[in-house]
């Protein structure tokens, strides 16, 4: 059974063309265009009981004014049966329909054509740094929070050594640094971590588009696709997505390394680190939150975040292993000079 909930932005019925967008892994996406406005309709085709957070959280943010999201049109819910369940149903989101946003480049394209040219990057990084704490500080007001308990830190410190381990088995490279990494972690245990509330959770340049006379428009709430639906909807540190876009920076230059061997290493590392500043910068400056103080924390889920990384790389990209395994090195090292 299945139930649809248009919202208040459904455009006037009217003859749609539609076109199925290729090459998506975990859903199939269809683009309705006619004169008014185009629509993006998602059809998910990993079921998960309970609702998207890809629908909940950008039609929060929609609702309440945020410039930040697309509009949302409308989904689609329903059950269908689950034996693992005691009633034998589950019931959760089948498709989501939201204002589709053509003819715009995704800030990893934005970025990574600035940074091929040598363009400087800054003021569209600080832009991007605003609107994430903009949208961080709408999502912290309209969903609860709560202050992080001692089994929160303990759940997150067996993920890193988790993580850590299997890195280890299948990119052996890291085990010399399993000291410092180590380290790195328990450096982050030693401080207060700021309270929990509801975040991106997969946040990284290619989850954003920049859009005319929109600015910085955010995509793709609903996590990591292959984690339950559960797990994707719990409060989370909201460093947690400033930390996978520092990483997305950080993948820029290494993928530019990797394309023009022949491009100063120095002169690209910089650029990164001048679109990190900035970044954070603007994050800092519109949240009003003190990143100094929580620094240990940011510098380890960014670690584990490139510890994660090379386990994807290995198993899917081996020749861009390099870019986490380089990034591992210099948040030890660095960590290191701090301390």
């Amino acid at each position: 059974m299945a139930t649809g909930h248009p919202t208040a932005h459904v455009p006037p019925d009217e003859p749609r063309t539609a076109t199925v967008i290729s090459g998506e892994q975990s859903n199939t996406s269809l683009i309705y265009r006619s004169t008014g406005i185009p629509i993006i309709c998602k059809v998910y085709r990993q079921l998960h009981a309970g609702f998207n957070p890809d629908i909940e959280l950008p039609t929060a943010l929609g609702d309440a004014g945020s410039p930040h999201v697309p509009l949302t049109i409308g989904w689609v819910d329903g059950e269908w049966p689950d034996l693992s369940t005691a009633q034998g149903t589950a019931r959760g989101s089948f498709a989501a329909a939201q204002q589709f946003l053509p003819d715009v480049e995704d800030a990893w394209r934005v970025a990574l054509l600035a940074a091929a040219h040598a363009h400087d990057f800054q003021d569209q990084a600080r832009a991007l740094g605003e609107a994430t704490a903009h949208v961080h500080l709408s999502l912290a007001e309209l969903f609860p929070t709560r202050a992080c308990q001692e089994a929160d830190r303990a759940g997150t410190a067996a993920t890193w050594r988790r993580r850590l381990t299997i890195a280890i088995a299948e990119v052996p490279a890291i085990a010399e640094r399993r000291a410092a990494i180590e380290a790195v972690y328990e450096q982050a245990l030693g401080i207060e971590w700021p309270p929990l509330q509801r975040i991106h959770g997969d946040y990284h340049l290619g989850q954003v588009l920049q859009v005319p006379n929109m600015g910085w428009v955010l995509l793709d709430f609903e996590g990591e696709p292959l984690r339950p639906m559960a797990e994707r909807t719990q409060l989370d540190l909201a460093l947690r997505d400033v930390a996978g876009m520092l990483r997305s920076f950080d993948y820029v230059s290494g993928s530019i390394r990797l394309d023009d061997p022949e491009r100063s290493p120095a002169s690209v590392r910089a650029w990164a680190k001048n679109a990190r500043h900035a970044f954070v910068e603007g994050y800092t400056q519109t949240t009003g939150a003190d990143l100094e103080s929580v620094a240990p924390l940011l510098a380890a889920l960014e670690l584990d975040k490139a510890v994660y990384e090379a386990i994807y790389e290995a198993r899917n990209r081996p020749t861009w292993v390099s870019i986490p395994l380089q990034a591992i090195a210099r948040l030890v090292e660095r960590t290191a000079r701090v301390s």
